[in-house]
């Protein structure tokens, strides 16, 4: 079974595997990925673990069934304390360092799992298992982490998987927020890469729900290619990785704001995005099919603006708490047009004056 895609990071490469029924043959690519394991856990997201866990089990030997502990669904799990417990359940399991952790489940199950591979014995194999259409952006590159209860993402470390497995059957129960969610980072890559990617998607996708088959493997191999051809030269967000932040400034802030869970990222994300498109325009005269953009979102179902629904003044003090600050001040991720993204610091006036009253067309 070939990789789709090859990803290079500092301490090695690791292939992603994309291919309907895969999860079927879960043992055989854990082998191939880390052939001198000596144990599997699995880190299972609940919501997934009901519907897809025996398929995983089954794929090894009776003798030999990785044991599991299923996460609470939601972005409430990436916290203190369930890091704990499952240091504690990694522990009681008897891993070792060449023992393997699989992250089972969406964006959440993998930063959360990833960053107990990072931490425990300092440091051993994961392999990504993911489950929704978001967790192609997240499952790929290496950044793990949990939750802070007064900011997003804010502890963590990179730790590249050893492999990703990616079975598009299983993102057929997804409900279409899910679908939604995970879409928007896809259109953010477009947006950061190149302005062909954007077209397909705006002629080739037109309805989440009959998002399937060989438009859905293109898709995801495109969106992925994007991401690894970013981390590859700056694998640790000193330079360029930073673009893939693109909407997530503004995207982070909504999501604490309204509490976590109570927004998917991409529905965050999504008026990040036409947020910065806006200020693009403002701050660097850029050219940018912002109506277009707005039309095919709301298109797909996507609410936007939702920093209308919010305090100015609270956002700004939330979009400190990014990690792309620095000195205090806001640095966005601009567009000067489709396919060249730019880091540029914001004045504090300027993103209330736009949160306050946007602009007009």
């Amino acid at each position: 079974m070939n990789e789709s895609l090859l990803i290079h990071s500092a301490s090695h490469s690791y292939p992603v595997w994309i291919e309907d029924g895969i999860r079927h043959h879960t043992a055989e690519l854990v082998k191939k990925a880390v052939p001198d394991y000596t144990k599997v856990f699995i880190i299972a997201d609940e919501n997934v673990g009901k519907l897809y866990i025996e398929d995983i089990l089954s794929s090894f030997p009776e003798e030999s069934r990785p044991d599991y502990t299923m996460l609470p669904a939601g972005e409430m799990s990436k916290s203190f304390a369930e890091y704990e417990r499952l240091i504690t359940e990694c522990l009681e399991q008897g891993l070792d360092r060449k023992s393997v952790i699989l992250a089972f489940g969406g964006g959440v199950a993998g930063d959360i799992a990833g960053f107990t591979a990072a931490t425990y014995m300092r440091g051993i194999p994961f392999i990504q298992i993911p489950t929704t259409l978001l967790a192609h952006d997240s499952s790929v590159g290496g950044k793990t982490g949990i939750n802070h209860p007064s900011a997003k993402n804010m502890v963590g470390a990179f730790h590249p998987p050893h492999g990703v497995i990616y079975d598009p059957e299983m993102l057929r129960s997804l409900p279409p927020e899910e679908w939604r969610s995970g879409y928007a980072e896809v259109v953010k890559h477009a947006l950061i890469s190149d302005k062909q990617f954007l077209n397909w998607l705006i002629d080739n996708v037109q309805d989440l729900s009959l998002l399937e088959g060989t438009r859905l493997k293109e898709l995801l191999k495109r969106s992925i290619q994007v991401k690894a051809d970013v981390v590859q030269k700056d694998e640790r967000e000193s330079g360029i990785r930073a673009y893939l932040n693109f909407g997530h400034t503004l995207g982070h802030a909504l999501e604490s704001y309204a509490g976590y869970g109570k927004l998917t990222h991409g529905e965050a994300v999504a008026s990040g995005m036409i947020f910065a498109v806006r200020l693009s325009r403002r701050e660097l005269d850029a050219a940018l099919p912002e109506k277009q953009l707005r039309e095919y979102l709301n298109s797909l179902g996507y609410s936007l603006d939702l920093e209308k629904q919010a305090e100015a003044e609270k956002l700004i003090q939330l979009m400190k708490k990014d990690k792309k600050t620095a000195g205090g001040k806001i640095n966005f991720v601009l567009l000067e047009e489709v396919g060249r993204p730019v880091l540029k610091r914001t004045a504090e006036k300027t993103l209330l004056h736009l949160l306050e009253n946007g602009v007009t067309e």
